[in-house]
């Protein structure tokens, strides 16, 4: 009988850090055990054929072979000589890597029965609470309810209609911040992407200056990157050490492990409080959290899924925490993509900007409702999403049984696969599915005679798998709606009023150059450009009160 095999998805960092705790004084013993038994198991165990990879060494597998930074464009150079299907070993636990929108989806979405799940983090998930939140979430009966609570409100167009007025809201504060400061404007983008997510999970308005669930979500995103790093800790790879006094030799994990704890509880139940003190004084704002109290009396277990799942907001839309409020950092990382499309592409922009003052006019900016009569702007906003993207290494999921597919074995037990997307492959960048697919192309996704538009790539920037949510034709990702609201809406208004342009300095060009950052979001690196109000109308706009 095949035993289970339990494997950690290796990160950029992964190499440096394992060195790290293999060299600890404190438990190289412990190391030495493991790295016998891995030896044993190397020789002893015959494995079924898995999808071919580079050959590993003895004992470590293809441990020197994973890449420092940018893993994707490793795995998407693995693709294109053992195919869409590949993988790697290391320390004796088998990495599958896929390198297709057609093999993600044959095995994500046409098995998700048995793909869904996440791996077991002892530091991250088990310690410090993070098992909790959907993103790290075992797929099972709790995962499924935070799932019917989050489609309930915010898992269709429809229902993610009665946030609209805050999602413009908030993008008019977004253009007042880029007007008084525009050489500050990754940073509005961060924080206005925040304060979209916490006034709809909870109805709370982000302080301009010092806010406090700020300060707190810039320490819980720095300890969950630490804490949930595969090899960060060892740990994650003998659950036993959990169990250790904390006074033990080498136990500082587990003391770091309790502050790491208070940190993200204190995340999860600030806001949540500030909603029932807000409640009971009668000047609640409607929010996800506000209407699920309100339908009921919840019971303990309840009450708990509902304040975990509204947290599971903040990370579940972007795959991972995001620096300020915990908010989607795909929308940090798409919003950052569009003014960096707009200074390489002005013209798309200028015809963007065409569209809009010609159906809206300029005595106001736009809204949703303006949203289906603007179909190029719909189109850019879509090209902006196939052009960079934004989760090119997906997060891990972990397969619950045996499977045989075409023909190679995807063994049983604690198993990870990872989805690569990745610009030099076949997910938004198939050449066989986008006509020259690294060039920015709004019209792709218009129809013209002759010609139908190409895929939404909306369809794979989100996920794949029973972590999304299933519909008549497609299947959804729990954030999507919320997501592509925020960025549509930031997008439209700052077309409106706002030229992107090149920066010059000293009378030079700078080019902005496009290039992506290493991490499971990943953004633009720093670049530089020019943003200044089209009009003196435009400024008008911008400074109107709502």
């Amino acid at each position: 009988m095949q035993s289970a095999q339990l494997f950690f998805v290796p990160s950029p960092s992964f190499v440096v850090m394992y060195s790290s705790f293999v060299l600890s004084v404190d438990i190289s013993h412990v190391a030495v055990l493991l790295l016998l038994s891995i030896f044993l198991w190397s020789f002893c165990a015959k494995p079924r054929s898995l999808p071919p990879g580079p050959r590993g060494l003895p004992l470590v597998g293809n441990i020197l072979d994973m890449p420092s930074e940018k893993e994707w464009l490793t795995f998407a150079r693995w693709g294109e000589t053992w195919g869409d299907i590949c993988s790697v070993t290391v320390l004796g636990q088998p990495l599958i890597i896929l390198n297709s929108a057609r093999m993600a989806c044959a095995m994500l979405d046409k098995k998700s029965s048995i793909y869904s799940d996440r791996p077991v983090l002892q530091m991250g998930g088990e310690l410090v609470g993070w098992k909790n939140t959907m993103v790290l979430l075992p797929y099972g009966d709790r995962f499924r309810r935070y799932r019917r609570m989050c489609h309930s409100l915010i898992g269709s167009a429809q229902t993610i209609q009665r946030f609209y007025p805050s999602e413009e809201l908030e993008a008019r504060r977004f253009l007042r911040r880029v007007l008084n400061k525009p050489a500050d404007l990754s940073a509005h983008v961060r924080k206005t992407a925040g304060a979209v997510i916490l006034r709809i999970t909870h109805g709370y308005e982000v302080k301009e200056t010092n806010d406090p669930f700020v300060e707190l979500a810039d320490k819980a995103t720095e300890q969950f990157s630490l804490a949930t790093a595969p090899g960060g800790f060892l740990v994650d790879l003998l659950p036993a050490l959990r169990y250790v006094p904390l006074w033990f030799p080498g136990a500082n994990f587990k003391r770091k492990a309790l502050e790491w704890s208070k940190t993200l509880h204190d995340m999860v139940d600030g806001p949540y409080a500030f909603v029932k003190q807000q409640m009971a004084s009668g000047s609640a704002l409607v929010s996800y959290t506000s209407t699920l109290l309100q339908e009921k009396q919840l019971t303990t277990e309840e009450e708990l899924d509902l304040k975990w799942s509204a947290a599971s907001l903040y990370s579940e839309e972007g795959l991972t925490i995001f620096s300020i409020l915990g908010a989607a950092d795909t929308t940090v990382s798409a919003l950052n993509s569009f003014f960096l499309a707009l200074a390489l592409h002005p013209k798309a922009m200028e015809k963007a900007q065409a569209e809009i003052d010609s159906v809206i006019g300029n005595d106001r900016l736009p809204t949703f409702d303006d949203r289906q009569n603007l179909p190029y702007t719909n189109a850019l906003v879509s090209e902006v999403f196939r052009w960079h993207t934004v989760v090119p290494t997906a997060v891990p999921h972990r397969v619950t049984e045996d499977d045989i597919h075409e023909g190679y074995f995807i063994p049983k037990g604690a198993l990870s696969v990872t989805v690569t997307q990745t610009k030099d492959r076949k997910f938004a960048h198939d050449p066989e599915v986008y006509a020259n697919p690294f060039e920015f192309n709004p019209e792709r996704f218009l129809q013209s005679e002759g010609r139908n538009p190409e895929p939404d790539p909306r369809d794979i920037c989100f996920g794949f798998g029973r972590r999304l949510v299933m519909r008549p034709a497609h299947l959804i990702h729990l954030g999507m709606h919320l997501a592509d609201a925020s960025i549509w809406i930031s997008c439209a208004m700052s077309l409106a009023v706002f030229d992107v342009r090149k920066c010059i300095e000293d009378g030079q060009v700078i080019e902005p150059v496009h290039e992506n950052t290493t991490g499971t979001i990943s953004h633009p690196e720093p670049f530089k450009c020019t943003v200044k109000p089209r009009t003196e109308r435009a400024i008008s706009l911008i400074l109107a009160e709502h």
